[in-house]
């Protein structure tokens, strides 16, 4: 099943969540909710199906705050340019690029929910997104970019090597990487250069810290 199996996703979004500033980025506000189990569990209800991703749509997480922060204050970073956001949930990053003057930003998530959220924040904050359900970590893909952005998504092992691999054959083709995380266990560290720190305000039923010190890294 799929969103589409909800009659109106994008209601679904609104009646769950509300539109906040993002702690540390309060030039983007973020339709998030209040507790992340009980949107789970509505999502599964709606849908009749269980074993479905965590809503990684409706947070701001650590790493994604940390990269739109440091977008937002290093324009060059993407102002001009065509921007991929990889993984991008609630495309905070993608909202971030935009606001700092990138030409284009296509934000993909394999998450349907989490393509319908990015519409309605990207909405919402008065930015235009191309957004893309294209596995980017499942082959080779055309599209073209000259920055590439990644949230948060050293979080697990197969994902983890995915990533980094995808992450270093766009930096092989010249694209600038930036990637935003708070020091996830599968984050390739030796292969990064940190470029920036942030104590970022998260949630305790997410994290195990109310501030996550999270870094801005690139690939060597």
């Amino acid at each position: 099943m799929s969103t589409s199996a909800i009659a109106d996703p994008v209601a679904f979004i609104h009646a769950n969540t509300r539109l906040r500033p993002v702690p540390l980025v309060p030039e983007v506000s973020l339709h998030v909710a209040d507790e992340a189990l009980p949107l789970w569990s509505k999502t599964e209800e709606e849908l009749g199906e269980a074993g479905l991703p965590p809503p990684f749509w409706a947070f701001a997480w650590a790493g994604g705050q940390a990269l739109a922060r440091y977008v937002l204050d290093h324009p060059d970073s993407v102002a001009g340019r065509d921007v991929i956001d990889l993984a991008s949930g609630s495309g905070l990053v993608a909202i971030a690029a935009m606001k700092a003057g990138a030409r284009r930003v296509t934000a993909f998530d394999i998450d349907g929910f989490a393509r319908q959220a990015i519409a309605v924040n990207a909405a919402a904050n008065g930015v235009a997104l191309d957004v893309s359900g294209d596995d980017l970590l499942g082959g080779p893909h055309p599209i073209s970019a000259q920055t590439v952005l990644a949230g948060d998504i050293f979080y697990q092992q197969d994902i983890a090597g995915l990533a980094f691999a995808f992450l270093d054959s766009r930096a092989a083709q010249g694209a600038r990487v930036l990637i935003g995380d708070p020091g996830r266990y599968y984050l390739p560290k030796d292969k990064l250069v940190q470029l920036a720190t942030y104590g970022v305000p998260v949630t305790r039923e997410l994290e195990d810290a109310e501030i996550k010190n999270t870094g801005v890294w690139t690939l060597k």
